[in-house]
This record gives structure tokens, C-alpha cells and sequence, in this order.
């Protein structure tokens, strides 16, 4: 089992609660970064904060969710070695793992559903990079400051 990064905003709260609730009772050893409340805050702190957790080795992954997983996700990216994706479904979980070793998954709490954010994640920790012809392209990203 995986060490997970966990944070978020208000607008992603309800949803990362739920999220680390469901990773806890896989297996998963998780470090909830914040927001602890539904009380507005800016997600630039948060998203940074669990990027440089992932860019440290401190966490395997991290899960960030704002109100459409966007916002987190451009912060994210702005993180050496981070390579965040925002996810919308399975599909996008699986593909983003296997094609483009992304290892913070971002979520929008209005724009998915609980279960299937939930299985987009377990898709997400599940799948691994596939190299290959997708490895020269992730080294080209590593490379970009």
C-alpha cells in the first residue's frame, strides 16, 4: 500500500473526506494536509503543500480536490517532478497512470460523482506506467523548468 498526499479547498472538502476515508479502509497509510473544514480558504496553499510532499518522496501520491480540479492541478504542475492530472473518470485515471506516470491525481467535487471518484482513484493508485514509447515523453516534461 501507497503513502497518499491528501488536500484540498472548501469547494473540495466534503469529497476528500470521503476520499480518505475510503483510502484508509484499502490499506493506505494517508496524510491529510488541509483544509480540515468547509470554511472558504485558497487552494494554491493546499495543492502546494501536497505537491511538495509527492516531490519529496515524503508521499507516493497525491489527491487533491477543489470544485472542479482544475486550480489544484495548475498549482500542482508548477512543482518539480510533479505531473498532476485532473480526472474525470476511469478512463482518465487509468490513462494518465499507464501514459503519462502522473502522480497526483486531482479531482473536481462538482464535477464527479463520489463513486466514481472513488473508483477513478483506486483505478489511479492501481495502474502502473506502461515506459515504452510513453517514457522519451516523460522525461521531455521532467526536463521542462
Amino acid at each position: 500500500m501507497a503513502t497518499i498526499a491528501a488536500g484540498c479547498d472548501h469547494g473540495g472538502f466534503s469529497l476528500k473526506t470521503l476520499l480518505i476515508e475510503h483510502l484508509t479502509e484499502s490499506g493506505h497509510d494517508v496524510l491529510d494536509l488541509g483544509t480540515y473544514t468547509n470554511e472558504r480558504v485558497d487552494y494554491p496553499d493546499f495543492a502546494e503543500t501536497v505537491a511538495k510532499s509527492v516531490a519529496s518522496g515524503e508521499a507516493s501520491f497525491g489527491l487533491l480536490v477543489c470544485g472542479s480540479g482544475i486550480g489544484v492541478c495548475m498549482v500542482a504542475n508548477k512543482i518539480a517532478g510533479i505531473r498532476a492530472a485532473t480526472i474525470h473518470d476511469v478512463t482518465s485515471a487509468h490513462l494518465s497512470r499507464e501514459h503519462n506516470d502522473a502522480n497526483i491525481i486531482c479531482l473536481g467535487e462538482r464535477l464527479i460523482g463520489p463513486e466514481v471518484a472513488k473508483e477513478a482513484l483506486d483505478i489511479f493508485l492501481e495502474s502502473e506506467f506502461q515506459e515504452g514509447r510513453h517514457l522519451q515523453r516523460v522525461e521531455k516534461i521532467n526536463k521542462i523548468l
